[in-house]
């Protein structure tokens, strides 16, 4: 697989609680260079990428991160005001102890209410898989798929985990034909990135890869080695 294919499916991302404006810049800018498929940051620096980055590149944020133990209410505002400032794609992360506690209906609503928020702009569906059962896993797949969100995401990278093969596969094998994978956490070389997009992940959130690239002096045409 060329290079620049892995590339065009990562987030490039910087979710740090202390990153700062010049390192946004600096992420957005090899963002541009590297051709990624967006830059994923956090929400209060949205609009300063949207003025620094203008049309050239899609922005992703987070919404209810780490811990998607917010509200509703205060899920939906954040949304809301993410797009107002510039967002392209919202990364949301589930309400986990509802689902555990068997409150199914009221996950699925949270995620199609903030998908009625953005329209057209890509939602993103956070279910971090460390910490849930496959029963659970599955579950998520059919409730993604039922709300309507564009993508289903395995991690936060926040938690006890990232994500995994058998995770990737698992998805693929039950989300519904129009929602699409993300994952994210833990990929930390060109040929995991590879392999995450053969077992069905359309996108990677990731912070290593366009570092490694950078380091490498790699070119962007050129196919990762086998073996």
């Amino acid at each position: 697989m060329k290079i620049e294919e892995i590339l065009k499916r990562c987030d490039h991302t910087l979710l740090l609680q202390g990153a700062t404006p010049a390192e946004i810049r600096n992420l957005c800018e090899d963002a541009i260079h590297y051709q990624t498929a967006s830059v994923c940051i956090p929400p209060c620096y949205v609009r300063l990428a949207r003025e620094f980055m203008e049309d050239r590149m899609r922005i992703c944020t987070v919404i209810g991160f780490p811990n998607g133990n917010m509200t509703e209410a205060v899920k939906v505002f954040e949304t809301r005001d993410a797009i107002a400032n510039g967002a392209d794609e919202i990364d949301m992360v589930i309400n986990i102890g509802l689902l555990k506690a068997g409150q199914t209906d009221m996950v699925r609503n949270e995620i199609r209410h903030i998908k009625e928020v953005c329209d057209t702009h890509i939602l993103k569906v956070i279910i971090e898989t460390c910490l849930l059962s496959e029963e659970e896993k599955i579950r998520m797949c059919d409730i993604v798929t039922e709300a309507g969100a564009d993508y289903i995401k395995t991690s936060t990278g926040f938690s006890t985990g990232g994500a995994t093969l058998a995770d990737v596969r698992l998805f693929a094998a039950h989300v519904g034909p129009k929602v699409r994978i993300k994952a994210a956490g833990g990929i930390s070389s060109l040929s995991d990135a590879e392999q995450f997009i053969e077992a069905g992940a359309d996108r990677l959130g990731t912070s290593r890869i366009v570092k490694i690239v950078k380091e490498q002096g790699v070119l962007s045409n050129e196919v990762i080695p086998r073996g």
